[in-house]
């Protein structure tokens, strides 16, 4: 086998993802333009919950606006909203 085969991704042999539930329990207006941005990147609107993979990336939008939102374990089956 070559040694390229070894690192080919195989979608098959992804693990599930936990998921994180993500509420904005502080508005965003008077916050500096980037964090704005973050809540909306994060899908973050009126002080609502949204259901987000736990990973890397989303973790460094929740630590970019740690003061405005409130991060949970979303159960099992969870959707947007």
């Amino acid at each position: 086998m070559p040694p390229s085969a070894a690192f080919r991704w195989k979608p098959w042999e992804v693990a599930v993802v936990d998921q994180i539930r993500i509420t904005q329990i502080k508005s965003g207006l008077g916050a500096p333009r980037k964090q704005r941005a973050t809540l909306e990147a994060l899908g973050l609107r009126h002080q609502r919950s949204v259901v987000k993979p736990d990973n890397g990336a989303i973790r460094g939008m929740i630590f970019q606006v740690r003061h405005l939102v409130d991060v949970t374990e979303a159960e099992e089956g969870g959707n947007n909203g």
